[in-house]
């Protein structure tokens, strides 16, 4: 019997993260998913300074000595900060952000999932609405991992996924004390999924890969097995 190939999953940063230092932060989910997923990750298009920004917060956030200049999607206003609990007059850098996960999509896939932290799964949400609702550069993927996920807020953001339901399996994994994104939110994003699973901790904002996560993870993807 030939071995069964890993699923293959695009994974998006939170803000303030690097391409680099993601990878990092998800070492440990990467290793417990060794055999069953290929994590590929990537940061937004924008450079964002050092002392910018509320999102990024906890044990997997932030920057290191090692880690390459901080990245982001999208700001919520002309300068460069981003907040994602505001309602912001505009979103800028959006296009570019979505211009970049196309370009990812259709360089390094096909991919069979998506992954989004923070900010990465705010986006991951609204591209998964607009390739439900016909935009081709987007394919549904056969399922999405929303962490530290919200709605995101603002013109042009809001809409497609608050217009209707968002029809793929989903798992929505949050933590009790994030004080980042509060749990509520991801509550909410979770809403748009109809038989959405969510998986919750009793940490902040980061990325949970201990044991009992772990299996949950499995699980989810197991079904996706071929």
């Amino acid at each position: 019997m030939a071995a069964r190939q890993p699923l293959r999953v695009l994974c998006l940063a939170g803000f303030r993260q690097s391409e680099r230092g993601f990878r990092e932060k998800t070492g440990a989910l990467r290793k417990a998913l060794r055999g069953r997923a290929e994590l590929v990750c990537i940061s937004g298009p924008h450079s964002v300074p050092d002392a910018v920004g509320s999102e990024s917060a906890g044990p997997n956030s932030g920057t290191s000595s090692t880690e390459e200049r901080p990245r982001g999607w999208w700001f919520s206003e002309e300068a460069d900060i981003f907040n994602a609990l505001e309602e912001p007059s505009v979103c800028r850098g959006l296009e570019q952000a979505l211009g970049t996960v196309a370009q990812a999509l259709d360089k390094l896939g096909p991919f069979d999932g998506l992954l989004g932290f923070s900010q990465g799964a705010a986006l991951a949400a609204l591209v998964c609405a607009l390739g439900q609702a016909g935009d081709v550069r987007f394919p549904l993927p056969r399922f999405i991992i929303l962490i530290s996920g919200f709605c995101p807020r603002g013109l042009g953001l809001k809409e497609p996924i608050m217009q209707s339901p968002l029809s793929l399996p989903s798992l929505h994994v949050f933590g009790d004390t994030d004080r980042v994104i509060p749990s509520q939110e991801s509550i909410q994003l979770a809403s748009r999924f109809p038989g959405a699973i969510t998986l919750t901790h009793s940490g902040g904002h980061f990325i949970p890969a201990a044991a009992s996560q772990r299996q949950a993870y499995l699980k989810f993807l197991d079904q996706f097995a071929e």
